[in-house]
């Protein structure tokens, strides 16, 4: 069976350009209403994209990297979901011309009166801040163009020179995305309780960035392939592959998760247990309470037997199920420096719709002008052949 390429429905570009366009009417009225309420929003929208399009790119490295093959028929989903990546500048600039509004250290009058801050400041400046959050953007954007250029030529040369030049490619991506990743989440996030500091956070946004990436490359192919877009050598057995990864790497964030908060608990220092202090107090610890349950237990339970694993209905739900758990856990890293209190109404639905929105936008584009399958790729037929 050979794979013939099929221009996705027209509905599927009008779902995007109503969910963004509903998106965004709903961000421009909140900025207007209640700017700073809407500007820690944007940090969450922010974030929540930045752990798709990044965490999707990751995926594609690993690939390459490990020398899988039961991904290759499904990494050019990867590959169309990762291509939005650079419209995380855009969600940026908003945040760029209000840093005031969100983040306590942008203030040089309260900066002069804390030792603590004023001692940050080498690092923690707007500038440097701005330049750091768009040369990172920009060096995971040229390997993902490094990545994709290779892979699309392949469809036209079949070069296995070329699976070797992005192999290279994913050794030098792997150590400049964690970095990179360690340093979205240490500013825009962690900088929001500049006093709080953790060593453990970098790698528990990393991992949930590739969970979030991982989620939404499953929920698009197995929807792809029921509908007849991928290659038409795919079957439900390929699935496996997809669930169990997902499941590894639930495990992996409930580890990091709970080590995180074992080991500042234990050591009761104020200056870190102050931040789960915050996410304890009033209903906030209610949001504590139904992480565990979201993020880990329930993601945990649906995909804990194998046959769940490869069944497409099973592993649909649960990857909408974790991009929700993953958006309910930004909201519980960044809300409560807002509010000491839940907040929660249209202001808050503003960002994940647009998010939503362009990203669908951006895949339809890809689809519209490249295979699905990486159909030259040396690989393809042994990921095709593949089953555990």
């Amino acid at each position: 069976m050979e794979y013939q390429k099929k221009e996705l429905p027209e509905k599927v570009r009008t779902t995007g350009l109503l969910l963004a366009g509903a998106g965004l009417l709903l961000i421009i009225i909140s900025y207007i209403v209640d700017p700073r309420r809407e500007a820690f929003n944007n940090v969450i929208g922010l974030m929540f994209f930045a752990s798709i399009a990044i965490g999707a790119l990751v995926l594609v490295a690993l690939e390459y990297l490990s020398g899988a093959v039961w991904s290759t028929p499904f990494r050019r989903v990867s590959e169309f979901i990762a291509s939005s990546l650079p419209l995380l500048l855009v969600l940026a600039v908003p945040l760029f011309m209000m840093m005031g509004l969100v983040f306590h250290w942008a203030h040089e009058d309260v900066v002069s009166a804390d030792k603590v801050l004023a001692n940050k400041t080498a690092y923690l400046n707007i500038p440097f801040f701005i330049g750091r959050t768009i040369g990172i953007v920009l060096v995971l954007y040229l390997f993902y163009y490094l990545f994709t250029r290779n892979s699309r030529k392949q469809d036209e040369t079949r070069d296995q020179r070329l699976t070797k030049t992005n192999v290279k490619l994913s050794a030098g991506f792997m150590p400049v995305a964690g970095i990179g990743l360690t340093f979205l989440a240490v500013d825009w996030m962690m900088s929001l309780e500049p006093h709080w500091f953790s060593t453990i956070f970098g790698i528990y946004y990393i991992s949930a960035t590739l969970l979030a990436g991982l989620a939404a490359t499953t929920y698009a192919s197995v929807s792809l392939n029921e509908a007849g877009y991928l290659h038409p050598g795919i079957n439900k057995d390929h699935y496996y592959s997809l669930g169990a990864l997902m499941f590894a790497i639930t495990n992996f964030w409930a580890y990091i998760a709970f080590s995180q908060f074992l080991l500042i608990w234990y050591a009761n220092i104020p200056e870190e247990s102050i931040w789960f202090v915050m996410r304890w107090e009033g209903n906030w610890k209610y949001i504590s309470v139904l992480l565990v349950l979201v993020r880990f237990i329930i993601p945990y339970a649906g995909l804990l037997s194998q046959p769940a694993k490869s069944d497409p209905k099973r592993l649909k739900w649960v990857s909408l199920f974790i991009l929700g758990a993953h958006f309910l856990d930004l909201y519980w890293l960044i809300m409560p420096t807002y509010s000491k209190s839940i907040v929660f109404s249209f202001y808050e639905i503003g960002f994940p719709v647009f998010v939503i929105g362009l990203i669908i936008i951006v895949f339809y584009m890809q689809a519209k002008k490249h295979n699905l399958a990486p159909v030259g790729d040396p690989k393809l037929q042994r990921g095709l052949d593949f089953h555990l």
